[in-house]
C-alpha cells in the first residue's frame, strides 16, 4: 500500500516507486514532518527541543515549541515565527490561527479541487486526508496527500470549511508546507520577461527568506511557478533534487525560508499579497494543487518524473493518443491584413507542403484592422469574410487542411461594441482611471455574467462552423483590480475568482468542442503552467521565435515540462535553405509548426519544408511521448545537445545545436547511455551504423563555429 499508518508510533508513511514521505502525530495535536527522500533510507526521527524565547504549552513541557519543529502545515501567530501557510482573521479580529490534529482516513482515487484544474487519478491512486480543527473559529482544515506511485509524485492541497457561527477571512493561503532538515541546498528558478521567459537561475540558499512570485494575475513570464531545491553538487545525473510546482495560472507565491536552526521551510500557493477570501458559515474553500517530486539521480530524473506526471495526469488524454498537427499560423505572415481570398490560397499551399492545419490568427472579427479596436466583438468581419465564417472554413477544408482560429476571450478594447454596452464588465476601481496596455482592458472574469456572455457569443459565432483548433491568447496583465460585481469588503477575492472564471470558460470550450485542440498563449510564455496544460494540448512557448533564443527557452522549459506541451514554430527563413534547416532542427525540441508567408516562399524553400514535415512525422511520437535526456546545456556551454528515446530504448532522436559564439572544435564524447550495448543501431537520416557500445561510449562530433548549424540523428535498433 502506498499509504501506511502505524498506530503504535502514530507515523504516516507515503511511498512511491522510488521515494518515501514520512510524518507523524505528536502530543495528539501536532503534525511533524520527518523525512522526504529516497525510499528505504534510514532517517533520524525528530527529537523535540526548544531554543531561547521559543513559546511552548506548559502541559506539554518546554520541549515542544511551534517555532522549531518541522511542520506539515504552518499557522500564523500561535508561536511559529517562521513564514506561515495559513492565516485566518476570525470574529475576534486577530489573525491568530491554530489547528490541531483530529482524525484521518485513506481512500482510493482523489478529492477533486473545486473549480480549479487538478491532476487526474484513477482507482489505483491513493489519497490520505488529515482533518484538523480550530476550536476558536470553528473551522475544519482538511489536508490532502495524493500519491502517484509510478510517477514518483505526491500532490498536496487543502480544503477549509467554516463550521463556525461567524465569517472568517483567509488572509494567506498556501497549498503546502515542507520543512526539511538542513539548508545546504541550491535554489533553481526560471525567471525572465516577455520574449525572454524561463531563464535558468541557480543560487545557494541563505538564512532568511527567498521567494519568487507573480503579482500580475497570471503565472507570468517573470517567474514560472516551478522551482527546485538541489544538493550543492547535484548534476544532471547525480545528487538530490526536489521539484515543486503549482497547478494554477494566476498570481502565486513560492517561498523558502532558512531558520535559526538551519532548517529549510518550502511553501507554494496563493500567498497573501494578491489574495484574500471571506468564508461565510457553511462555506468551504479549496486551494490549488501543489506537486512534489524527488530524485536521487540528479536533475534528469526529476525532469522525467515531472514529464511523466504531466503527460499521464495533467494533459488532456486525447492529446497523447494522436499526433499533434503541424500548423501554419498566419500572424507573422499577415498580422491583421487577412481576408478570405488570401487565406484560401494559404490553405492550398499549406496542403501542397504537407501542413496539417491553417490557423487564422488575429484580425478576423469585429472592426479588427489593428490592435486598437474590436476585441470583445466575437463575430466575423463581414468585409473580410463576405460569404460568412462557415463558408470560408468549409472552403479552407476543401483544400485539404484542417482549420484553427485565434481568440482572446479575456480582453476588450475600449473601441468595441462590448465595451460601449458594458463598461462595468471590465476590471476597474471606482475613482481611478483604467490603465490601458496594448490598447486593451481586462474583462472581469470573476463576474459570472461576463463568462456566460462569452459562452453565448462564441456559441453563436461558431455554430455549425467546423473548427479544429483554438489558439487562446491573453495579451496583457492586471492592474487596478476591482470588480463592480463584488462588495467592497470582498474585492481581494477578485484575482482568484478571475482565474476560476477563466477555468470555467476553458472547461466549457472542452465540452462544447470536444474534438477541437486548444493551444493556450499569453504573449508566448506568460501562462506556461500546469493549470493551462490541464485544458490545452500545448502552449505557445514564446513570442520570441529567434532560433538562438529558442534554444535556451526550450531547454529551460524542458526542465519541468514535457515536449508535448511546447509549440515550436519555424519563423521566416526568407530564401535561405541553411537558415530554414537550422530553424527546423531547433523547433524539433517540441511540437513543430510554421509561422511565415507561404505565398512568398520560393519553390526550393517550399520543397524543403515539405521534406521537413514528412521527416518530422516519422519521429513526432518520439518527441511527444519519449523520455528526455539533456547532455549539454546551452546555459553553461556554447552549444547544446540532448536526445529523446522511447520506453523500450529502440529509438533515439539526437540533436546538437551550435550557438552564435560556438568555438570550432570537436565535442567531448556525447554519451547516449540508454542505448543497448549488445545491439546495433542505424541512423535513419544518414544511413550510418553504430554499435550500442559506440553510442554508450559517446559520439564525438565536429563543431563548425559557423552560424545556423545543427546536427540531427535518428537512431533505430536493428533486428
Amino acid at each position: 500500500m502506498p499509504i501506511k499508518f502505524s498506530k503504535a508510533e502514530k507515523v504516516f508513511t507515503l511511498t512511491t516507486k522510488n521515494t518515501a514521505y514520512i510524518f507523524s502525530i505528536a502530543c495528539d495535536r501536532y503534525l511533524v514532518h520527518q523525512f522526504y527522500g529516497k525510499k528505504n533510507v534510514r532517517y533520524t526521527p525528530y527529537k523535540p527541543y526548544t531554543v531561547s524565547f521559543s513559546p511552548y504549552r506548559k502541559e506539554l513541557g518546554n520541549t515542544w515549541s511551534p517555532d522549531v519543529f518541522p511542520q506539515e502545515y504552518s499557522f500564523f501567530g500561535y508561536g511559529d515565527y517562521r513564514t506561515a501557510a495559513l492565516k485566518l482573521r476570525g470574529a475576534d479580529g486577530t489573525g491568530v490561527t491554530d489547528f490541531v490534529y483530529s482524525s484521518h482516513r485513506r481512500f482510493n482515487g482523489r478529492m477533486p479541487v473545486e473549480g480549479l484544474p487538478f491532476a487526474e487519478a484513477d482507482e489505483h491512486v491513493q489519497t490520505l486526508e488529515v482533518k484538523m480543527i480550530d476550536s476558536v473559529t470553528g473551522c475544519e482544515l482538511l489536508l490532502y496527500y495524493t500519491v502517484f506511485y509510478e510517477e514518483d509524485v505526491i500532490s498536496r492541497h487543502m480544503i477549509l470549511k467554516n463550521k463556525g457561527q461567524s465569517p472568517v477571512k483567509i488572509e494567506k493561503c498556501m497549498s503546502m508546507t515542507l520543512d526539511m532538515q538542513g539548508c545546504d541546498y541550491d535554489l533553481v528558478t526560471l525567471y525572465g520577461g516577455h520574449c525572454v521567459a524561463r531563464r535558468y537561475q541557480r543560487a545557494p540558499l541563505h538564512h532568511g527568506m527567498q521567494s519568487i512570485c507573480s503579482r500580475i494575475g497570471a503565472s507570468s513570464p517573470q517567474y514560472n511557478p516551478f522551482f527546485a531545491l538541489c544538493g550543492k553538487k547535484a548534476t544532471e545525473e547525480r545528487g538530490d533534487v526536489y521539484g515543486i510546482n503549482l497547478v494554477y495560472s494566476g498570481s502565486f507565491l513560492d517561498e523558502i525560508e532558512v531558520d535559526q536552526t538551519d532548517c529549510t521551510r518550502i511553501q507554494t500557493g496563493l500567498g497573501e499579497e494578491n489574495f484574500g477570501y471571506t468564508l461565510l458559515p457553511g462555506e468551504q474553500f479549496c486551494s490549488p494543487e501543489a506537486i512534489l517530486t524527488y530524485s536521487s539521480k540528479g536533475f534528469g530524473q526529476m525532469t522525467r518524473n515531472l514529464h511523466n506526471f504531466t503527460r499521464n495526469r495533467i494533459l488532456p488524454q486525447n492529446s497523447l493518443k494522436k499526433p499533434h498537427p503541424v500548423v501554419l499560423n498566419t500572424w507573422e505572415a499577415c498580422y491583421f491584413n487577412i481576408d478570405e481570398e488570401k487565406l484560401i490560397r494559404f490553405a492550398e499551399e499549406s496542403a501542397k507542403t504537407g501542413f496539417d492545419m491553417l490557423v487564422m490568427d488575429d484580425g478576423w472579427f469585429g472592426k479588427r484592422n489593428n490592435d486598437r479596436a474590436g476585441l470583445g466583438d466575437w463575430q466575423e468581419n463581414p468585409d473580410k469574410f463576405k460569404r460568412g465564417l462557415k463558408t470560408f472554413v468549409d472552403s479552407v477544408k476543401e483544400k485539404g487542411v484542417s482549420f484553427g482560429i485565434w481568440i482572446e476571450p479575456e480582453m476588450v478594447n475600449p473601441d468595441s461594441d462590448l465595451y460601449r454596452a458594458h463598461p462595468e464588465w471590465c476590471l476597474r476601481v471606482p475613482g481611478r482611471e483604467p490603465l490601458l496596455a496594448r490598447e486593451q482592458l481586462v474583462l472581469d472574469m470573476s463576474n459570472p455574467d461576463v463568462v456566460e456572455f462569452l459562452k453565448n457569443s462564441f456559441k453563436k459565432t461558431f455554430e455549425n462552423v467546423s473548427i479544429d483548433y483554438f489558439k487562446w491568447d491573453m495579451n496583457r496583465h492586471m492592474c487596478n483590480v476591482g470588480s463592480p460585481a463584488l462588495p467592497p469588503d470582498r474585492q481581494d477575492e477578485v484575482p482568484f475568482r478571475y482565474m476560476k472564471g477563466v477555468y470555467a470558460l476553458l472547461k466549457w470550450f472542452t465540452e462544447e468542442y470536444p474534438d477541437a485542440i486548444i493551444e493556450t498563449c499569453s504573449g508566448g510564455g506568460g501562462r506556461y503552467d500546469l493549470g493551462m496544460m490541464r485544458y490545452g494540448f500545448q502552449i505557445w512557448t514564446s513570442d520570441n521565435t529567434n532560433p538562438y533564443s529558442r534554444t535556451w527557452i526550450q531547454r529551460s522549459s524542458l526542465l519541468a515540462y514535457p515536449a508535448a506541451t511546447m509549440s515550436c514554430h519555424v519563423s521566416n527563413p526568407r530564401d535561405d535553405l541553411k537558415a530554414l534547416d537550422f530553424r527546423y532542427k531547433v523547433a524539433l525540441g517540441g511540437m513543430l509548426g510554421y509561422e511565415l508567408n507561404i505565398l512568398n516562399m520560393s519553390e526550393p524553400i517550399k520543397a524543403e519544408m515539405a521534406r521537413e514535415v514528412k521527416e518530422y512525422k516519422s519521429f513526432e511520437e518520439l518527441i511527444r511521448l519519449g523520455d528526455y535526456y539533456n547532455l549539454v546545456s546551452p546555459f553553461e556551454n556554447d552549444f547544446s545537445a540532448y536526445y529523446y528515446t522511447d520506453r523500450n530504448r529502440k529509438e533515439f532522436l539526437f540533436s546538437l545545436i551550435e550557438k552564435k559564439d560556438t568555438a570550432p572544435r570537436s565535442t567531448k564524447p556525447l554519451k547516449i547511455k540508454e542505448a543497448k550495448a549488445d545491439k546495433n543501431y542505424v541512423d535513419l537520416l544518414s544511413g550510418s551504423r553504430y554499435t550500442g557500445k559506440e553510442l554508450r561510449d559517446g559520439l564525438i562530433l565536429p563543431l563548425t563555429g559557423e552560424g545556423n548549424t545543427a546536427i540531427l540523428m535518428h537512431f533505430s535498433e536493428e533486428p
